[in-house]
Formats: C-alpha cells, sequence, structure tokens
C-alpha cells in the first residue's frame, strides 16, 4: 500500500478580517507533496508564502479547505492535538532563529523531547550541536552567540525530534553571505541524512534551484509548480 502524501492541501483558503470586508490571502490552493521532496514556496512580498506555510503547519486554521500531513487532517484536531503531532513529526527553522533567551544552547536543542516528557535527552542534545559545529558552545546563551551559530542552534534543535517535515522560513533572511551558506549546507545535510520533507520559503532563487520542486504563489494563487529535471 501506497504511503500518503507528505502533505496535501485541498482548496486551501484563508481570509482574515479587513475592516468592513474580509482580505482574501490564499485562494483555493490544491498541493501535494511526496515524502521525502524538497519544495521552495517563492514568490512577491504579500503573495501568501508565510501564510501558507503556518497553514501547512497547523499554525494557524484554514477559512476553508483541507490540509493532510502524513495522511491526518489538521482540521480534525483541535489545538492540543495540532501542537501533539508538531511535536512528533515536524520541525521549524525561522528566520529570526525563534530561541528561548533564557536557556543555553543545550537546553534550547533538547527542549522539543523534554517537552514530550522523553529521559535522557542531552546526548541527543550534544550529538547535534557537535554536528553543527557548536560542541564548545553548549552552555551559552543565545545573547553570547552570533547570528550564524543562533541559527545553527535553531537547526539543531528543529532535527532533534527526527522531523518528517522540515518547515523552514527564509532560513537565512538574517544571515550574512557566508553564514547564509554555512547554514544552507547544514539544512541540506541534515535533511538528506534523515530523509525528511522539506518545505523552504524563500525569497533566493539561488537557494529555491538547489530544492526538488518550486511552487511560485502570487496573490495568493499558485501560478508555476515546476519540478526539476
Amino acid at each position: 500500500m501506497q504511503p500518503p502524501p507528505a502533505i496535501h492541501l485541498e482548496g486551501l483558503t484563508r481570509r482574515y478580517p479587513s475592516g468592513d470586508h474580509q482580505l482574501t490571502v490564499l485562494s483555493e490552493v490544491n498541493l501535494s507533496v511526496p515524502a521525502g521532496q524538497r519544495i521552495a514556496i517563492v514568490g512577491p512580498s504579500g503573495s501568501g508564502k508565510t501564510t501558507l506555510l503556518g497553514l501547512c503547519a497547523g499554525l494557524d486554521t484554514a477559512s476553508e479547505g483541507s490540509v493532510q500531513l502524513l495522511g491526518t487532517a489538521l482540521e480534525s484536531l483541535n489545538e492540543d492535538g495540532r501542537a501533539a503531532f508538531r511535536g512528533a513529526h515536524v520541525g521549524f527553522v525561522f528566520q529570526n532563529f525563534q530561541l528561548i533567551p533564557s536557556l543555553t544552547a543545550l537546553e534550547n536543542v533538547a527542549a522539543p523531547l523534554e517537552l514530550r516528557g522523553e529521559p535522557n535527552v542531552r546526548p541527543a542534545a550534544e550529538e547535534l550541536l557537535e554536528k553543527v559545529g557548536l560542541a564548545q558552545r553548549t552552555d551559552h546563551y543565545p545573547i553570547q552567540l552570533s547570528g550564524g551559530e543562533q541559527q545553527r542552534v535553531a537547526l539543531a534543535r528543529a532535527f532533534i525530534n527526527r522531523p518528517k517535515i522540515l518547515f523552514a522560513d527564509e532560513p537565512t533572511g538574517n544571515l550574512d553571505g557566508r553564514n547564509g551558506e554555512h547554514i544552507i549546507d547544514l539544512l541540506f545535510g541534515m535533511n538528506l541524512a534523515q530523509g525528511t520533507t522539506l518545505v523552504l520559503v524563500t525569497h533566493d532563487p539561488e537557494l529555491a534551484k538547489l530544492c526538488d520542486r518550486i511552487i511560485t504563489l502570487q496573490d495568493g494563487k499558485i501560478v508555476s509548480d515546476s519540478l526539476k529535471a
């Protein structure tokens, strides 16, 4: 029996109240992403990229339509159920790192597993920090780390639960060229090693070309869906 796609969207629409009318940010998006595929979502500012990512990840709820991750319809889950599903199957990397300031690098990486109540998570967190080149920075707090180092901590945290799907929203947006290239090398290397499905929102056409497939959004609709030859 063929496994379900990692991501399956049907008629996905998102509207927000705007004054006395509704603003449609996404309109009837249909998309299916096989397990292990790496897709880039591109398009001009305001085209709906981050909204689409948030809906796919269950961080926001659709006005209409369906989001299925790994065969599970997110709309069938309540908020706690979606959070538990994300904790078990999903990883995130954000443009602004979103580390917890009061936790060390090691504690930030371990946090997703500790929230799930798993024991003895420190060795796994240490191993991932070593993979991203921060074995000597485990006890440093985010404020003591450079932007590139903070994003490497965020990458290690994203992979700690061996996610089946990884969502990355402009992961190099706040980094200089050299640090950005290093993060991308790590992201794609770790992604390949774990066989994770990758959904990457980016303004960078060169970064998008590294993916297997490029989805272009404009005015809340998919206007192009190209698969790498």
